[in-house]
């Protein structure tokens, strides 16, 4: 049995036009999807997703079609796509085509809340299986075949962003495939979460048309690198009111791009009121989660009376990626 956990992230900056090229800035935080794997002779792999944040059910199956449950075919999906994908890319690695496996996942990371809950399951799954099998990863070769999965799963537009951070840890900037860890001081982030999840394919096409049929949109796009790059100078200098201003204008870009939605500008705006220094909404968007930057507890207790938020909660930067948990 191996057992191995990675961190979820938030975008401090460039989410969506990470996508077309330019840089995006995420930050691994302290909440966690660990992911134990055993290996098994039949060929068949048994998913036990009881902590993704959706009904927690259990599945078995071969590799001769889809899982036999009862339960909508999308939801299986959508739990089971990535840790086929980690499974797949494990079995590549150890040249091992027909091993089976048991997986069990737990995670305090909401899923399709913008938070990186499919990239750390992605990373955590691939580590832990290939140790399974013997075999030892680097990490830039874990956060190259996680990206594979993402970009599978995602119909070819995922970033590399989100699992390079979650297997590095700390900040990090990612542009194309020019990917490395930057710097940055422990930044007092506050997390506030609606319950919900966007749609990321969906958003991302969303976003796609948008800039395919007007010059305006492919602007916007193009800006938020340049805001990108000033934010990268400040998070170099320790600026955080500068950071906080920019993550300020960062949103209400995204949000010219149509991906905020009513509950993640409520949460943005109570944010802000309370004091912080800037909030914007992180990942793909249309409901999930907003950071905010606050070195007071002013923002998380408002976003407590905030309609629509079920949860606030501090996160801390998190300087360790992928890390082992069977000692």
């Amino acid at each position: 049995m191996a057992v191995s956990s990675a961190p979820g992230k938030v975008y401090l900056f460039g989410e969506h036009a990470v996508v077309y090229g330019e840089p995006a800035v995420p930050c691994a935080i302290e909440r966690r999807a660990t992911v134990e794997v055993s290996a098994r002779s039949d060929g068949r792999l048994r998913v036990d997703a009881g902590d993704l944040t959706l009904d927690g059910f259990t599945v078995e199956y071969g590799g001769d079609g889809a899982p036999d449950v009862d339960v909508p075919q999308s939801l299986v999906q959508a739990a089971t796509g990535y840790v086929d994908g980690a499974v797949a890319q494990a079995r590549d690695a150890a040249d091992s085509p027909d091993v089976g496996f048991d997986v069990a996942i737990e995670s305090a990371i909401p899923l399709g809340a913008g938070l990186g809950s499919s990239a750390a399951v992605a990373v955590a799954g691939i580590d832990a299986a290939t140790r399974e099998l013997g075999i030892e990863l680097s990490t830039e070769e874990l956060a190259k075949r996680a990206y594979r999965v993402e970009r599978e799963v995602q119909s070819g537009e995922a970033s590399r962003a989100d699992t390079f951070c979650s297997a590095m840890g700390g900040a990090v900037r990612v542009e194309g495939d020019d990917c490395r860890r930057l710097d940055a001081p422990n930044l007092p982030f506050v997390i506030g979460y609606d319950g919900g999840a966007g749609d990321t394919g969906e958003l991302v096409a969303g976003v796609r048309a948008l800039r395919e049929e007007y010059d305006f949109a492919a602007d916007t796009v193009e800006a938020i690198g340049d805001l990108v790059r000033r934010g990268e100078r400040a998070l170099d200098e320790g600026d955080i009111a500068e950071l906080g201003r920019l993550m300020d204008v960062n949103h209400g870009l995204l949000s010219a791009l149509g991906v905020s939605s009513r509950s993640l500008d409520a949460m943005v705006w109570a944010a802000r009121e309370a004091g912080a220094r800037g909030a914007k909404l992180t990942g793909a968007g249309g409901g999930g989660c907003i950071v905010a930057l606050d070195e007071s507890e002013a923002s998380r207790t408002a976003l407590g009376y905030t309609p629509g938020c079920v949860e606030s909660f501090r996160a801390e930067l998190d300087f360790q990626g992928v890390r082992r948990e069977d000692g």
